[in-house]
């Protein structure tokens, strides 16, 4: 069993969790680093900063390492999107180096002829001759193409697009006055402005179901690839739980923050559709949660 150093304090959870899943599959096939880097694309230096926290795992990478050790590609390939989240999030923002303007050769001054004196500066400002002001000639206006368009049938069929409209849009824009609650993030989100999510205290969600093109929803997102696991929230994870206790398995309060119930609820579920029971929503768990 290889002895491997302690991970970086800084490192995030997530990132953390596949790193250590890493870790455990290239122990258990007892392959060395050397060994890894001959049978994968990637180098031994390459390997040695994945499985130390240095540097994060390429997509490719954790893929090679599950199909050499005969590992679930799929979850692994799960935990890396969430983990690649995480990573992106944390990284710092580089500075923009300040520009630094080469200097302007100064001009030689012209020495004078005798009995003549260099006016002051503001003399020389009041002596130098205004600049030319040119009018521009004013274009001459398009020649009417004799096409009228009425405006009163366009008009017609604006308000009749609209009529119809309106009972679509209406149940996704409940709550929209105050941005909380039911509908608020759909309506948001189908408009163009989406509210933003935050969590206060004792403050939970309501869930009015319905069921369109066959899928159910909850009234706040209309996502089905969203990856979500511990510590997640958000509008996404409010239609989750809202989902959840529509299927029968209790989230507790429906409050937009991914906890210990709510990963069990998950987990339940997973259990019933027969899917990998992780506790992570992927786009698996979301067709569970559609039906």
């Amino acid at each position: 069993m290889s002895r491997w150093s302690g991970l970086p304090a800084s490192l995030d959870h997530r990132v953390r969790q596949l790193v250590v899943r890493l870790r455990r599959l290239k122990d258990h096939s007892g392959l060395s680093l050397a060994a890894l880097a001959a049978r994968t694309p990637y180098s031994k230096s390459s390997w040695e900063r994945y499985l130390n926290g240095k540097k994060l795992p390429p997509a490719g990478a954790v893929e090679a390492l599950a199909r050499l050790c005969g590992a679930d590609v799929t979850r692994l390939l799960v935990l890396h999107e969430v983990a690649a989240q995480a990573w992106s999030v944390g990284r710092p923002v580089p500075e923009a180096r300040p520009q630094v303007q080469a200097a302007q050769p100064a001009t030689p001054v012209q020495p004078l002829p005798p009995g003549r004196s260099r006016p002051s500066p503001r003399a020389a400002r009041d002596e130098a001759p205004l600049p030319a002001v040119h009018t521009a000639a004013a274009p001459a206006p398009a020649p009417a193409t004799g096409l009228q368009v009425p405006l009163g049938p366009l008009v017609l069929g604006a308000l009749a697009v609209l009529v119809v409209a309106l009972p679509v849009l209406r149940p996704w824009q409940d709550h929209l006055a105050d941005g909380r609650g039911t509908g608020a993030a759909m309506a948001g989100r189908a408009l163009g402005a989406a509210p933003e999510f935050t969590p206060r205290p004792g403050e939970t969600f309501d869930c009015r179901l319905q069921r369109r093109d066959g899928a159910l929803y909850a009234g706040h997102s209309r996502t089905a690839t969203t990856v979500l696991s511990g510590g997640a929230e958000g509008w996404d994870v409010v239609e989750a739980q809202c989902l959840l206790r529509r299927h029968g398995y209790d989230p507790g309060a429906v409050d937009g923050v991914v906890g210990g119930r709510t990963l069990r609820a998950v987990q339940r579920l997973q259990a019933g559709a027969g899917l990998p029971t992780d506790g992570i929503v992927g786009p698996g768990t979301w067709k569970a949660l559609r039906r």
